[in-house]
């Protein structure tokens, strides 16, 4: 059986986001969840698939991998969740690799046939075309839909009284943001971090930097709004990169020594080089943009000689069952204030809410799916 949902599909490769009518599978396999989506953020991975540069997919598809919702119905197998619950949806990993054994499932040696191939883990479609034609899907997730079909793993319950509207981005931006800084990087209390780009990830991080207890917090980006939130949520210094160079001031805020931590939003390939001469003897770079371009040193005199790492870290290495519970204990003691990065949007104005993303007006475009939700019922 099926039944008629409306989602957003992109297509072609750079073809804008358009409201169709589909049909989804209506009787959950196994271990899947069905959800019906209350709202979705947009993140620049979606962006990153829509134009290639998050490599190839096979489109047409629907995106979106920020959803939160209410379980409509479950599998036979699951046994975590169940219909009537609130969710945060998040990336899918198998549970049985040695990286998901040993805690680091976006590590996961299937994580890119789960999440990135568009189809569920039988090689199966959860959406088609009223002709039939199928539609793939992202993160096994694809949140940009009324209805979706998920995998247990893809599930985080919350609380029933928390509102639904504000916590989607939980599940890939603020996690991975905040994910890098406890998990990747790690740093000790009194540390130092400069972070290069202050959308929703770079704000995320900025916020976890903040609890770590970071002394020393430098942003930089070309918008002087963006910096202007940043310094609401804690940042110590900012930098406009267009007016001054940013490395050199990055040098003079730290008596010359550079920075023990540096995270890179941007993936743009000056930038990341500019961040490892940004760091100290000993520093950590984490550059962890969705982006095709590439990183260029000499590791002999930019990195081995002095010690320098540079370190790969994807979704905060966050297991999301156990980080997206603890950044809404964060967000209800005042320390995560993500909600401040927010503003709302209809599922048809997808597009706009897209381009408010990319041009840097809006930091976390949240889409409204579900315009009769009321948050606590």
């Amino acid at each position: 059986m099926s039944r008629k949902i409306t989602g957003a599909v992109v297509e072609e490769l750079n073809a804008p986001f358009k409201l169709e009518t589909l049909e989804i599978d209506d009787q959950p396999k196994a271990h899947e969840v069905l959800v019906h989506i209350v709202a979705s953020g947009i993140c620049h991975s979606d962006e990153a698939v829509r134009t290639g540069a998050a490599g190839d997919y096979p489109y047409p598809g629907v995106l979106g991998h920020e959803g939160a919702g209410i379980v409509e119905k479950v599998g036979n197998q699951v046994t975590t969740v169940k219909p009537g619950d609130h969710v945060i949806l998040s990336y899918d990993y198998d549970g049985t690799c040695r990286q998901c054994l040993t805690g680091h499932p976006s590590s996961c040696v299937n994580w890119d046939q789960l999440n990135f191939k568009g189809v569920r883990p039988d090689g199966s479609v959860a959406f088609t075309r009223p002709d039939g034609s199928p539609i793939h899907n992202f993160f096994n997730q694809s949140s940009m839909t009324t209805e979706t079909l998920v995998q247990e793993r893809n599930v985080t319950v919350i609380d029933q009284a928390i509102d639904l509207r504000k916590v989607g981005p939980l599940g890939c931006g603020f996690v991975t943001g905040s994910g890098t800084v406890f998990n990747g990087l790690n740093p000790k209390e009194g540390s130092s971090i400069v972070i290069v780009g202050t959308g929703a990830v770079g704000s995320a991080a900025l916020m976890a930097a903040k609890i770590k207890g970071c002394t020393t917090i430098i942003c930089v980006d070309i918008h002087d709004s963006r910096l202007e939130m940043a310094k609401e949520l804690g940042a110590t210094d900012t930098i406009n990169s267009l007016n001054e160079d940013w490395v050199a001031k990055v040098k003079e805020l730290t008596n010359g020594q550079g920075v023990d931590f540096a995270i890179d939003t941007t993936g743009i390939s000056a930038i990341m080089h500019q961040a490892i001469s940004a760091l100290a003897s000993g520093g950590h770079l984490a550059p962890i943009a969705v982006t095709q371009k590439t990183l260029e040193f000499m590791p002999w005199n930019e990195v081995t000689a002095l010690q320098k790492h540079v370190d790969g870290v994807l979704m905060g290495d966050a297991i999301p069952q156990l980080a997206i519970p603890t950044l809404i204990r964060f967000w209800q003691a005042g320390q995560f204030p993500f909600d401040k990065l927010e503003k709302f949007y209809t599922l048809e104005q997808v597009n706009e809410a897209n381009q408010a993303s990319n041009n840097g007006s809006v930091i976390k475009p949240v889409m409204i799916i579900d315009q009769d939700y009321v948050p606590g019922e």
